[in-house]
């Protein structure tokens, strides 16, 4: 028997949650949406991925975290689950730290993926 399940994550902010999918190449839905389920089960998420197979994955806000929701048996993403977490997580805290900067005054002069798949961000501000 096939059903939701919650995977805890650490975000907490919808924007570069958005963001972050958008820059995965990942098509969603945003606003309180259904998704769908097994044999019409259904749930409701603040962000809403539709798979090919009818089966739906999402994010979902749990009072303190947009949880990944889905039916794992019928993931059909192109990365694991682990994988597309791990991510997510690392273009969200990307999103963040450009916007906090931007909010401090700073541009991004240069962002390289490393070898390791690690992100490295220079980032500068003038003084004028």
């Amino acid at each position: 028997m096939s059903h939701f399940s919650q995977v805890k994550t650490q975000l907490r902010s919808l924007e570069p949650l958005q963001t972050a999918l958008t820059a995965l190449g990942v098509d969603w839905k945003s606003g309180e949406a259904p998704m769908r389920g097994h044999q019409g089960a259904s749930a409701i998420a603040e962000v809403v991925i539709e798979q090919e197979n009818g089966y739906d994955v999402g994010f979902q806000w749990n009072g303190s975290e947009y949880a990944l929701v889905a039916d794992m048996q019928f993931w059909q993403q192109p990365w694991t689950v682990e994988s597309f977490l791990n991510k997510v997580t690392q273009r969200y805290a990307i999103a963040t730290v450009m916007n906090e900067s931007k909010d401090q005054g700073f541009e991004l002069s240069e962002q390289k993926v490393q070898n390791d798949g690690s992100v490295r961000l220079v980032l500068q501000r003038w003084h004028g």
